[in-house]
């Protein structure tokens, strides 16, 4: 039996034909986390005349909500055939945003380039950490702020994302995640520290409702076990986001 592959990144390239058809499930699944994010992201964001980077942009579902918000978005991603679903959905829809096919590691922006950075279902998939979130801190002008959720590392988030919504449900294809790449908000925030970013927040991320289709809804929630979002800041004289 062939060993089945974890962390399997080119499942965003496989499906970029019909990213935006709304036919797969799991592909509607990533769209519906895009409100929930946004509803905890708002309190934080102003986002309005910004330039704002989509770290790990896939096909654009995050990008183009921020930019139907007034924000100057760019988004990035290795996956270069949902960068071109991104680019011509947005293209066929009049929205302005740029898409660059990249890595975190060694991001292709100059000094201080964004306001915000934002990062969603990505750090829990990069190869090096670290050398992420420096790049993401140099990317950041001075008192710019980033915004991101990943997933939880332990026995619970393991259950119901990789046995739960890759193995019973199929939310996600099998091999989505590799749970040893998950991160304990302790870790997270270390590496933000590290980074020289003043850590802000975090808050919950879950379901909380189904659809007329028999998706998942989802939005804040208090448990930051399973997926949790974040806020941290570049800092400057001003004072960070609480």
């Amino acid at each position: 039996m062939t060993k089945l592959k974890r962390n399997d990144l080119s499942i965003y390239d496989s499906v970029a034909a019909d990213w935006w058809s709304d036919e797969i499930r799991w592909v509607r699944t990533l769209k519906n986390l895009v409100p929930g994010r946004l509803a905890w992201f708002d309190a934080f964001a102003q986002w309005e005349g910004k330039a704002v980077l989509d770290l790990g942009c896939a096909g654009g579902f995050m990008a183009e909500a921020m930019a139907d918000r007034g924000a100057m978005v760019t988004g990035i991603d290795p996956a270069a055939d949902a960068i071109k679903a991104a680019h011509v959905h947005a293209e066929t829809t009049g929205r302005n945003v740029r898409y660059d096919v990249g890595v975190g590691e060694k991001l292709p922006y100059g000094d201080t380039t964004f306001d915000i950075v934002v990062c969603v279902d990505v750090l829990e998939h990069v190869a090096d950490l670290t050398a992420v979130i420096a790049e993401i801190a140099r990317v950041l002008k001075p008192g710019g702020i980033f915004l991101f959720d990943t997933i939880s590392r332990n026995l619970l988030s393991s259950f119901v994302v990789i046995t739960v919504a890759e193995d019973i449900l199929g939310l996600l294809p099998k091999g989505t995640h590799d749970p040893k790449l998950f991160l304990k908000p302790i870790e997270l925030c270390h590496e933000l520290k590290h980074a020289g970013l003043a850590v802000g927040p975090t808050k919950g991320l879950g379901p909380r409702g189904i659809n007329r289709h028999g998706d998942f809804l989802f939005g804040p929630i208090p448990t930051r076990a399973i997926i949790y979002m974040g806020v941290a800041c570049k800092p400057e004289d001003a004072a960070c986001p609480k």
